[in-house]
This record gives C-alpha cells, structure tokens and sequence, in this order.
C-alpha cells in the first residue's frame, strides 16, 4: 500500500474516533484512535521491513526475505529514510547466498544514507569482508577504519577485531607463497 494511502486512511480513521466520541461511543472512539495511530506509525516503519528484521535477528532468511519481496517499488512504498535499510537487509540477505553480489547493496545503502551508526558500522564491515574476498587489502583496512569510526556503541568490536585479525593472516599467507 502507498504510503499516501496509508496516511489519508490513518487520518480518516482518526476523524471517525473523533466523531464516535463526539456522538458519545467513547469506547469505540478510543478503540478507533488506537487502530488509527497503528496505521499512522506504519507510515514511518513499514510492517514488512520490522518483520524481515525480525526474522533476520531469529536468523530465518527464508521468512525475511519473503517479507521483503513484498515491497515491490520500495521508492514508493517506504519514506525516503528507508531506503538505505531496505538495501542493506537486502544486501544481508544476499551475502548468505552470493557474497559478491550484496556488494551493490551495501553500497547503495551508504549511499542512500542511514541514521544510526550502528548500521553504517554493518554496511561497511560487510564491504571489508567483501574486499578481503577479493583480496583487496587497501580497501578492507579503509572499509574497517571507517567501520570502526562509526561503532561508537562497540557493538561491532569484536567483529571488527577478528576481521583485522584474517586481514593480518592474509599478509603471512601472501609472504610465505612469495618466499
């Protein structure tokens, strides 16, 4: 449903709660201005992006990325501030089927922008993962830098700490092929 539609029937709504009560129904009326607030907060948090994140977290990727498929044009469907989750859970989901491929999703979301520190830590520890993939060092230690500048609540430390670790066994396995 757009998201134009979701608000002028959370509105709609919302006037009816009003006129129950005014009529009286207060029962109703407040029944009413509940389910109209639940319609108006799905305008800025899309039931199937807190549901594939949901599933994500329970480690379900079939039911996540279900949940996902059901936004079909997420430019109209999701605000503007959005947009850069949807890449990056859809560059989560890719990265357990094709690594490389979720490369243009986590990029995309950074680009896109995102608000919590947290996320962007994610996005481009997932890209220095992908660059040490690609045995591209310059760029995973940059993509790891950034990642660490952007975990300001250490909830990615311990990742960002064993992938530096594999960053630096890639330099010893790279000297003994070339003695």
């Amino acid at each position: 449903m757009p998201n134009v539609v979701r608000l002028i029937l959370g509105f709609a709504v919302l006037g009816g709660a009003i006129a129950l009560m005014i009529f009286g129904f207060w029962g109703w009326g407040i029944l009413a201005i509940l389910i109209s607030i639940l319609i108006i907060v799905t305008y800025f948090f899309n039931e199937n992006m807190l549901l594939a994140q949901w599933f994500l977290r329970k480690d379900n990727m079939g039911k996540a990325e279900a949940y996902l498929n059901r936004i079909t044009n997420y430019e109209k469907q999701l605000i503007r501030v959005q947009h850069g989750y949807y890449n990056l859970l859809i560059g989560l989901i890719e990265s357990r089927k094709a690594p490389m491929q979720s490369e243009k999703y986590f990029k995309k979301s950074l680009s896109l922008g995102m608000h919590m520190d947290h996320n962007i830590a994610l996005a481009k520890l997932s890209l220095a993962g992908i660059a040490m993939a690609k045995r591209n060092k310059r760029e995973a230690t940059m993509y790891l830098s950034e990642a660490k500048k952007a975990d300001k609540s250490k909830l990615l430390a311990d990742q960002i700490k064993q992938m530096k670790d594999q960053l630096g066994m890639m330099d010893r396995q790279q000297q003994v092929r070339y003695r």
